[in-house]
């Protein structure tokens, strides 16, 4: 029993009292039945179903089969620091302490790194020298699968399409992570070449924007502000890669000279 602080009777386990918003109680009004058979649908409280343990040898970073189907390109800032594939295709010291940690890197257009990374939740895991060593493959054989899965990824990725007078804009915004690397792929740039015509301008301002534009002779000035844009959103972007403007030459990114 409890006294009632309010100042009247003392009170305890009334199962009459009010509960308040608590649903009522299920008071047990039979001895349970010990040997009627379990149902196995039936929910026990607290009780959540935890998922499949993986073992750590089968995860992506220590495993090249499941590794493999998640790598993808990402596009990295000029000056990003890293292992290039020249110095990885010499092979990796196996020694007792050395550390690989760095992310491989191979060289992209325009003085653009490309790096490789695995999706995760929340974040992505840069793969690196360590991971070589573990998968037992080299450099070329994790971006010749990173660029499949890019592919792959891309097939199916849509582009937004703005057109005002006689300009027009394509730009791939999903959130997926790999827009900017769409860049890459032959089939992209081939697609916007077709769809855009003459003189296409292409900006690379961020991870997760790619941007394409049609510039027309009599229009200067859509360049101008093709530029402003691309810088502004480079300036305020998580994962910055490039200011610059470029232009697709013969299906290839080269930096755009006005």
């Amino acid at each position: 029993m409890e006294r009632d602080l309010a100042g009247g009777s003392d009170v305890g386990a009334d199962p009459e009292r009010d509960l308040g918003d608590e649903p009522p109680p299920a008071w047990r009004v039979a001895p349970p039945d010990l040997l009627s058979p379990i149902d196995p649908n039936a929910p026990v409280s607290g009780h959540v179903v935890s998922p499949p343990i993986l073992a750590a040898s089968e995860a992506p970073e220590h495993d090249w089969a499941a590794g493999q189907v998640l790598v993808h390109p990402v596009l990295k800032p000029v000056g990003t620091s890293g292992a290039s594939f020249d110095d990885l295709r010499a092979g990796l010291s196996t020694a007792p302490g050395k550390s690989h940690a760095q992310p491989i890197l191979a060289e992209g257009p325009c003085g653009l790194l490309v790096g490789y990374a695995i999706p995760a939740a929340g974040f992505d895991v840069l793969v690196n020298g360590e991971h070589l060593l573990s998968w037992g493959v080299g450099p070329d054989e994790v971006h010749a699968a990173a660029m499949r899965n890019l592919a792959a990824w891309s097939a199916g990725a849509a582009w937004t399409d703005e057109v005002s007078g006689n300009r027009r804009l394509l730009s791939s915004d999903t959130g997926d992570g790999w827009d900017a690397s769409r860049i890459l792929l032959p089939e992209v740039r081939a697609h916007l070449g077709e769809e855009l015509g003459g003189r296409v301008l292409v900006g690379l301002p961020e991870r997760h924007l790619l941007l394409a534009g049609s510039l027309m002779p009599d229009d200067e000035e859509f360049a101008i502000l093709f530029r402003d844009f691309v810088v502004e959103h480079s300036g305020d972007a998580d994962e910055p890669i490039d200011r610059r403007i470029f232009e697709l030459r013969g299906g290839e990114l080269v930096e755009f000279a006005g």
